[in-house]
């Protein structure tokens, strides 16, 4: 499966964005879907991961109450809905696809990864 992230741009702190996640294959579908995102100077970091059926969805301490994310199996879509945009959002997310239907925070358990997309937070 190949995955390419969308959506990001410059936004001024408390907006919102919503990021894509667009996945070429027949077995979108089956997979696990999680974003994660890598702030300036830092080790990237999960972010929020939803299972194959979309009923399970996951998110970090710091996004939770901020984020959702969500996905069209039917179109072979991922989303990431960002409300209430902080600086300390600012990163490249990126979205990324696991072998399981099952979801995890993990990155080590995600093979299949989409570029970037730069989110800035500032005024």
């Amino acid at each position: 499966v190949q995955l390419q992230a969308s959506g990001g741009g410059l936004v001024q702190p408390g907006g919102s964005l919503r990021l894509s996640c667009t996945a070429s294959g027949r077995t979108f579908s089956t997979r696990a879907l999680g974003w994660f995102r890598q702030p300036p100077g830092k080790k990237r970091e999960f972010v929020a991961a939803v299972s194959s059926g979309g009923g399970s969805t996951y998110y970090a301490i710091t996004v939770e109450g901020r984020f959702t994310i969500s996905r069209d199996n039917v179109r072979n879509m991922g989303y990431l809905q960002t409300d209430s945009l902080k600086p300390e959002d600012t990163a490249v997310y990126y979205c990324a696809a696991r072998s399981l239907g099952t979801s995890s925070t993990r990155e080590v358990d995600y093979p299949y990864w989409g570029q970037g997309t730069q989110v800035t937070v500032s005024s």
